[in-house]
């Protein structure tokens, strides 16, 4: 697969794009939202530990490098920790807000 230039510069394109909207995108936010909203988007970046599933199991089936090997369980440990983190910090939250439950007397 070879990258022409054309194809370069649209990718280029797309990157600026992205990093421009999704500043945008953050900056519009209050910031009484913006980790609740960061902490649930960690937690669903659950894909990622697919994609580091399915790139360790061709690494280690495909006959691959054993530098492959270990980025691949390298991106596994680095998704786990992000989405187990995401889901902690979402859990604190929603229990910031919750409150706390007063117990009602029923005398």
């Amino acid at each position: 697969m070879t990258l022409t230039i054309p194809a370069l510069i649209a990718a280029i394109t797309l990157f600026v794009m992205a990093i421009f909207l999704g500043f945008e995108l953050i900056t519009k936010v209050p910031p009484t939202l913006h980790t609740p909203l960061m902490s649930g988007s960690n937690a669903i970046s659950g894909i990622s530990i697919v994609g580091a599933l399915f790139l360790s199991n061709v690494a280690f089936t495909g006959g691959s490098t054993a530098l492959s090997g270990w980025l691949a369980f390298a991106a596994l440990v680095l998704a786990t920790v992000n989405v187990v983190g995401g889901f902690a910090v979402t859990g604190r939250m929603m229990g910031m807000i919750a409150g706390r439950k007063r117990d009602k007397d029923p005398s």
